[in-house]
């Protein structure tokens, strides 16, 4: 098979699979709206599918962003390296006296 034409095929499913996500995502917060906050606060109207949507992408954005895992696990967090250097360059007993402490402060024993 052509390797063109395999990726001729992904032009067009992504932006299907994207579309689904956006469609389901708006339906499933305009259920939960307006199933839950209508009858827990009377002040709160039901919201419609294009409301949902907005409330989706407003809520993704000043809470979640749209790509991938935020923070230190996200892509470009490098302390993986740094972390491993420093455990090398200690020595046995430092090492566990390191791993117990932080035990502690985890909670594991």
């Amino acid at each position: 098979m052509n390797s063109n034409f395999k990726h001729r095929g992904r032009f067009f499913f992504y932006p299907l699979i994207g579309a689904a996500f956006i469609l389901g995502a708006g339906y499933a917060v305009m259920f939960l709206w307006n199933a839950i906050l209508p009858s827990v606060i009377p002040a709160v109207g039901t919201v419609t599918f294009l409301q949902a949507i907005g409330l989706f992408a407003l809520c993704r954005i000043l809470f979640g962003g749209f790509r991938g895992r935020g923070g230190y696990g996200g892509r470009g967090y490098k302390a993986g390296p740094q972390w491993k250097e420093k455990m090398m360059n200690m020595s046995e007993e430092d090492r566990e006296k390191f791993k117990n402490e932080w035990r502690e402060r985890c909670g594991r024993k």
